[in-house]
């Protein structure tokens, strides 16, 4: 009787401590600052249906973001992108890519504006802080790709006073200021106008997020920056190879620079995922059909993305879990130190796994982190804590030097 009694308690007790551990997670993840340091939602502010005030499904077209969800995951603070796809590059295209930027940035505040009473924009790294107190979800603005910059520095001031606070070099293809990770080398790293504006985002105390660009732009930007860099959504190299992620080379530069690498849960940064053929073809067509989308007027771009999410229904592709993430903040933490990683999700732009697939349930990293011993302080810093040091020690650089 004794060991049917011991044999029927080692399950109960295992259930104990797995509430236990969930309690505790969920006690940590509400009490601190949460930071997502990048994501595409503002892709969805004229999609039919979407409402960021409101609840939508996220496998309904409904994205991966919104407010109500943010108060579910208990998300205080995003980064949304300003995202320009790379088009032609001559005058008048940068022109147009200048314009659609700031389309996005006053359709950004509008949606905010519309929702004041529940997130406000945010514009210093104390301001997600305050905001939380009072209760608001901290609105962050970045700019991914540099394209619409042009060669023209007066444009990173117009978009540094709408409240740009970092800048993504480059996106998946070659611009003006630097090549991409995924395109043929041509300017060798940072362009000369390239190495004119990191100078300049320093002077003027903007962030230089280094996800995106080429290994060799990497090292260039570390070797120019007079200030610490983000890599707002990328992962570590040796855990995923693909030319986004940072190898441990980059990962050591990165700490000797003080920077933050902000782990993405895109999953083909995550890990090797397997092939799926009829996946592989649809998507092959679809690119054919809309070879230049960038530059697509809106209604077709539209048309576009709906075929997009059809083929994610009918093939849909498999995702890495939480566990597959948390083991490259392994990495990272190891190599070089539990001061240089966060969280940048991608959401909407990609992101997402098969038990973190929206923002509601962001609890699940912080619950894996607590699994693996990381203790509150440690979870602090990897949610915003390294994140928002690289913000003020930005702003500071940019104070010394107007002195």
């Amino acid at each position: 009787m004794f060991f049917l009694l011991l044999f029927g308690f080692f399950p109960l007790l295992g259930k104990v401590n797995a509430q236990s551990l969930e309690q505790k997670a969920r006690k940590i993840h509400e009490s601190i600052l949460t930071l997502d340091s990048h994501t595409d939602t503002p892709l969805l502010f004229n999609r039919a249906g979407y409402d960021f005030g409101m609840r939508n499904d996220p496998r309904n077209r409904g994205g991966k973001l919104d407010i109500p969800r943010m108060e579910e995951g208990s998300l205080d603070a995003v980064f949304f992108a300003v995202f320009i796809g790379q088009g032609p590059r001559n005058d008048e295209a940068h022109k147009v890519a200048r314009q659609r930027a700031l389309d996005i940035f006053l359709r950004v505040q509008q949606v905010v504006a519309a929702n004041l009473d529940r997130a406000s924009l945010a514009l210093s790294p104390d301001d997600a802080w305050r905001l939380k107190k009072e209760g608001k979800r901290a609105i962050y603005l970045g700019l991914e790709n540099a394209y619409p910059i042009g060669n023209d520095l007066s444009n990173l001031h117009e978009f540094y006073r709408l409240g740009a606070r970092y800048i993504t070099l480059s996106h998946t293809k070659n611009n003006d200021v630097c090549d991409s990770s995924t395109d043929i080398e041509e300017h060798g790293g940072l362009s000369t106008f390239g190495k004119q504006l990191v100078k300049e985002m320093n002077r003027i105390g903007m962030m230089v997020d280094v996800s995106h660009i080429s290994d060799k732009a990497f090292f260039d930007v570390l070797d120019i920056s007079s200030a610490p860099v983000i890599a707002s959504h990328s992962n570590a190299r040796a855990l995923c190879d693909n030319p986004r992620n940072l190898t441990d080379d980059m990962l050591l530069a990165m700490k000797k620079n003080g920077g933050v690498v902000q782990l993405c849960i895109l999953s083909a940064y995550v890990k090797k995922m397997p092939s799926n053929p009829e996946r592989d073809a649809a998507m092959r067509a679809w690119r054919a059909k809309y070879s230049s989308f960038e530059s697509l007027p809106e209604e077709t771009a539209a048309v576009a993305r709906a075929e997009w999410v059809e083929i994610d229904r009918n093939y849909p592709q498999p995702m890495a879990n939480v566990s597959d993430v948390v083991d490259h903040i392994d990495h990272i933490v190891k190599l070089i130190g539990i001061d240089h990683v966060g969280i940048g999700t991608d959401f909407d732009g990609g992101g997402g796994l098969s038990d973190c697939f929206d923002v509601s349930e962001l609890g699940n990293i912080t619950l894996e982190l607590v699994k693996r011993g990381y203790s509150q302080k440690e979870i602090s810093k990897i949610w915003s804590g390294n994140f928002l040091r690289v913000f003020r020690q930005v702003e500071k650089v940019a104070m010394k030097g107007s002195r």
